[in-house]
């Protein structure tokens, strides 16, 4: 049987989950940046499980707008992101056991933005605020009304739209998801989280043509995210597709430092290559990163054993 590898948010059809994986737990990597792509720092994040069972988690941004959760178990969660001066903004994304899910920027509008100030920006942000606080209550119908009542005056916000593409994705309207993505997209070229969203929704209806158009769009138009070349990367890897896959790994390698499994797949991709000298370098860069993924940790271990030299 074929083996899926798994990138972050927005790769939920290639989940494949190993038989010791109940021993494990998730862990969740995301960035929380403003309007202008810049971090946010100490901004409050709130994860909460949807699984049926009541359970949230509250963490804090750094000083490079980054935040980290360990010790999840998997599942869909909203992940909130709020901080005085803003609006506050959510995602929802699925945390898988081992592998870190990298997830979608969450981005923080200063408060009243879209609006044109005064007055209309008040009223702009209480409304926001209100059907950011129906859709995670579940109440899916009033929050679509909400959003599209906020868009008769402010047609041109593209957050409003990316927030209904949301709405309609958890109401299982793929069509109107869609069109609220694009819309989202066409207003805001450079808008990784609607192309991310889209490249996911795509993936889930076994359209893996249109995710990797999706995603290549959204490389170029996001040329230094990392994050988004270690998704194309692992789209490639699935597709099997290794020369692709090697140079979007080694993009994000450049792009991304902190990711440690950048080096874990590299390292994979070089024993396969017969390249031994390459792949103990990036075996050993990984083990050297502290990553939480048990079961990619034994494998570079035992890779490790047999490829270096017996003293």
């Amino acid at each position: 049987m074929k083996r899926f590898h798994r990138a972050g948010a927005w790769l939920l059809a290639f989940t494949l989950v190993a038989a010791t994986a109940s021993a494990q737990t998730g862990t969740a990597r995301g960035k929380v940046v403003d309007d202008k792509s810049q971090p946010v720092v100490d901004a409050a994040i709130t994860l909460e499980f949807k699984g049926g069972v009541t359970r949230k988690l509250e963490t804090k941004t750094n000083k490079k707008g980054e935040y980290t959760q360990v010790g999840l178990q998997s599942g869909i969660y909203r992940i909130t992101a709020a901080k005085d001066g803003y609006q506050p903004a959510f995602i929802e994304s699925r945390i898988s056991l081992g592998e870190p899910t990298v997830l979608p920027d969450i981005k923080l509008s200063p408060r009243g933005a879209g609006g044109g100030g005064g007055k209309a920006a008040d009223d702009l942000q209480a409304s926001f605020q209100k059907a950011v606080e129906l859709t995670q209550a579940g109440k899916y119908d009033e929050a679509e009304a909400a959003y599209k009542e906020m868009l008769v005056k402010s047609p041109s916000v593209p957050e409003l739209h990316f927030n209904l593409g949301f709405v309609y994705a958890r109401k299982k309207d793929a069509a109107a998801s869609e069109a609220a993505f694009l819309k989202a997209i066409e207003l805001k070229p450079d808008y990784a989280e609607a192309y991310a969203a889209l490249s996911e929704q795509y993936q889930l209806a076994g359209q893996a043509d249109k995710a990797s158009q999706m995603l290549a769009k959204a490389v170029a138009d996001n040329p230094k995210d990392g994050r988004l070349q270690y998704t194309m990367g692992i789209l490639h890897l699935n597709a099997a597709k290794t020369e692709e896959a090697l140079a979007a790994f080694q993009k994000a390698a450049e792009l991304d430092p902190g990711n440690p499994e950048v080096h874990f797949r590299l390292g994979t991709l070089a024993v396969g290559q017969n390249k031994v000298a390459e792949a103990v370098a990036h075996l050993e860069k990984y083990l050297s990163m502290n990553p939480p993924n048990a079961q990619n940790v034994s494998t570079a271990q035992g890779l490790l054993a047999a490829l270096k030299p017996k003293k």
